[in-house]
């Protein structure tokens, strides 16, 4: 089929036949084929080879499918399938219905299709052109590659990575086109810095999940254009649509990461506090920042360096003359304890006098027009060429050139402007990219630019060192989770901002990335006393824990704003430390099961109606809730206790869960609440990573019986891959008398085990 003209369901006639081929059934309509690939009894691949005949997957990276027992046959004109999970039928017109093995109808495509003449009207379209949106696709015209699913009664959505707005999709519309948008963000932005076309339905009585993997521009509309279904739609490229079945969110996130990675476990140090802004212009404004952090006694990790660092912003410098030798500042920064962090962009300057530049020309690694020229744009550096990050070579290459920043003491690699970001324009369309030794256009691998980018320099730095690598990026596709944490971007010192903050990072942890946070504070604009103090106390369990703000902005370290704010902040950094433990459990424990640090109260809690769009507050892991004070001026936070007994961490109060209370929280006060039954690990307090031998670990208990595993390594390296790590299960009974087993033992064992009671 031609991809200039309209795909619809319609056009793919009556189903003729089928063959199989293993767990692969391919169904010959009129029109066109599709493709039934069973992954797993739970996991199903919808595939229609519309533009290529390959899945030319960038997520999935690998063959997931495993053996597992399959029925298929026609009648009566439909082809039926069925696993121990799942069921499906397939009939003329691309009708499909799959259910659960309760025969359930779990999806169902919606035969009508979208409703026709609801089109943006002329004054609109100048309006919103004239805002930078492309008003062609906001008409109700059918696109070149188009899904359209019924919606029932009662569905929820819930994932799709880093989109702005509530926790609760449904009812508004998205596009998967990754974008650098400086403004400030609110709900009606279509796109922003990342593209994870993965969707969480939870139906009344069911879940199921949809990952649609196509790289090119692509748009949901989930209920906002008719109340009777909700849209996929791709401006080219396959159909490839994997449903997930399972019996709850959970499953559904355990599924999906199966597919495209889970996030691995990173060095302890990465989950401690980190200072950043754009930009610390000095060795001496660095050093001045670090020595107020020990002075004052606020723990911290690492410092983050901007643009500012390097030789006229060409990537793999260094700015000598305000930064010193390269290795002298990174050497000072050792002897207090931090970790430094790089950031570096793809744009890589025009000058014949610069090897990057002559490198990339003369291997003709960067990206060209149609004729073969190197395409030009304009980045921080003025001019710039764009490496080709699709091919294994320009990765190799790329990921070699780190060389020089880990022999300068580097630790961590922080990618930006990767989405690709450019001063003079998007780039075209047809800027000429490879996937593989595949050519192709930007039109395809721009939602890939990042992924690859960190894929690149993931590899990169696990060839240079035995640590693992620590990189950020701030575009990403689905499956980046596997080789970068990320962040929410170009954020605002806003309140809004702040309140979108757990949304945010807890959609992007069920579309895999448990690894994410913000910009503390915000970035842009100028935040206050009182934002700033909110902010630490709500970002204290995200994953991701770094201040950063933009020049030209007040300066956020909290020094800036009086002592009360140091001491507020001094307390919240100083909890993230004593919780590191059980923070480095939870990204053990996502390795193996796919699940995120930071998580919605709808992910443990789904048949509550109450935990459907609960924006205000969070779970960190299953058993420890946090309800952060959101509003500017508010001294109460009414929050809601899910199901079961509850205690206040800061009082020990005993509370009955399946309400909502009202806590009094004046500006020091974050809740916390830690279920009965629980055990958490605990450190002593710590001023950095690796101050001190971690030879005690403290257990925090509230009433009732629990069990708890805790994982033990040396926090840095891959070694606990070849066994070297201990591994504790701790058993306390109802009279509170502990147990502890070693499930593995390969590693130096605490010297103590102190445990500690939540209620006195």
């Amino acid at each position: 089929m031609d991809l200039g003209e309209k795909y619809t369901m319609k056009t793919m006639g009556q189903l003729i036949s089928y063959t199989q081929d293993e767990n692969t059934f391919t169904l010959q309509y009129e029109k066109e084929q599709l493709i039934i690939k069973v992954i797993r009894e739970d996991i199903i691949n919808f595939f229609i080879p519309l533009r290529f005949k390959e899945h030319y997957s960038k997520a999935v990276e690998e063959d997931k499918s495993v053996p597992c027992k399959v029925t298929a046959g026609m009648k009566e004109g439909e082809f039926l399938l069925e696993t121990k999970s799942l069921k499906v039928r397939a009939g003329s017109d691309l009708a499909l219905t799959v259910s659960g093995s309760d025969n359930r109808v779990l999806m169902h495509t919606h035969g009508a299709g979208r409703k026709s003449g609801a089109v943006v009207s002329e004054e609109t379209r100048k309006i919103l052109e004239a805002e930078g949106h492309d008003a062609s696709k906001m008409d109700t015209g059918d696109y070149p590659v188009q899904l359209v699913l019924g919606l029932d009664e009662g569905d929820d959505f819930y994932g799709l990575g880093d989109k702005s707005g509530f926790l609760n999709k449904k009812y508004y519309e998205y596009e998967n086109w990754n974008s650098d948008i400086p403004q400030a963000h609110n709900e009606d932005y279509h796109a922003l810095y990342k593209s994870v076309p993965v969707l969480f339905c939870k139906k009344k009585q069911a879940v199921y999940g949809l990952f649609f993997d196509n790289t090119f521009h692509s748009y949901l509309n989930l209920g906002k254009e008719s109340t009777d279904y909700f849209y996929y739609g791709a401006d080219d490229g396959n159909l490839d649509v994997y449903f997930m079945g399972g019996e709850n969110l959970k499953d559904l996130v355990s599924a999906y990461t199966y597919l495209t990675g889970r996030t691995p476990l990173p060095q302890r140090w990465t989950l401690g506090y980190q200072q950043s802004r754009w930009s610390y212009e000095s060795a001496d404004e660095v050093m001045d920042v670090a020595e107020h952090f020990r002075s004052l006694d606020i723990p911290c990790d690492a410092i983050h360096l901007d643009i500012d660092y390097m030789d006229g912003y060409r990537v793999f410098t260094w700015n000598n003359e305000e930064y010193g030798q390269p290795g002298e500042l990174t050497a000072q920064l050792k002897e207090k304890g931090f970790k430094t962090v790089t950031i570096i962009d793809p744009g890589t300057k025009v000058d014949d006098s610069y090897f990057m530049c002559r490198e990339g020309e003369k291997n003709h690694y960067f990206a060209t027009d149609p004729e073969g020229k190197t395409y030009v744009n304009e980045v921080w550096p003025g001019d710039a060429n764009y490496p080709d990050f699709g091919r294994k070579e320009v990765r190799d290459w790329w990921g070699s050139h780190h060389k020089f920043l880990v022999d300068a003491g580097v630790d961590g690699i922080w990618n930006d402007m990767n989405e690709p970001a450019s001063f003079r324009g998007e780039l075209p369309a047809d800027v000429v990219f490879h996937d593989e030794d595949r050519k192709t256009s930007h039109a395809e691998m721009h939602n890939v630019y990042g992924h690859y980018m960190s894929r690149a320099t993931f590899e990169g730095l696990q060839k240079l060192t035995d640590k693992r690598p620590f990189v950020i990026t701030r575009a990403a596709y689905a499956g980046t989770q596997k080789y970068s944490t990320v962040w929410t971007g170009d954020n605002q010192s806003l309140w809004s901002h702040l309140q979108m903050m757990v949304p945010q990072l807890c959609n992007l942890g069920m579309s895999g990335f448990a690894f994410a946070g913000t910009d503390i504070g915000g970035f842009g604009a100028d935040t206050t006393p009182e934002l700033l103090t909110r902010w630490i106390e709500a970002a204290c369990f995200s994953p991701l824990f770094r201040n950063h703000s933009c020049k030209g902005t007040r300066r956020q370290e909290p020094w800036q704003f009086g002592d009360e704010v140091v001491s507020i902040y001094r307390k919240y950094v100083k909890l993230r430390y004593r919780f590191l433990p059980y923070l480095y459990d939870l990204f053990y424990q996502g390795e193996k099961t796919g699940l995120p640090v930071m998580r919605p109260l709808v992910l443990h809690y789904e048949e509550d109606r109450e935990t459907y769009n609960m924006n205000g507050e969070f779970l960190v892991g299953e058993n420890l809730l946090v309800a952060p004070v959101l509003e500017q001026g508010s001294d109460k936070k009414m929050v809601y206790l899910p199901r079961g007994t509850w205690y206040d961490f800061w009082t020990g109060e005993k509370i009955s869960g399946g309400q909502y209370i009202l806590r009094d929280a004046p500006i020091d006060v974050c809740p916390i609440y830690v279920k009965a039954g629980t055990i958490l690990p605990m450190y002593e307090e710590m001023s950095y990573v690796g101050e001190k031998p971690l030879t005690t670990l403290k257990l925090l208990c509230t009433p009732g019986e629990a069990h708890y595993e805790h994982f033990q390594d040396d926090g840095e390296t891959y070694a606990y891959r070849n066994g070297a790590y201990n591994l504790y299960a701790f058993d306390r009974d109802a009279d509170g008398k502990l147990k502890t087993t070693m499930l593995h033992e390969n590693y130096p064992k605490y010297e103590k085990i102190i445990m500690e009671e939540l209620v006195k």
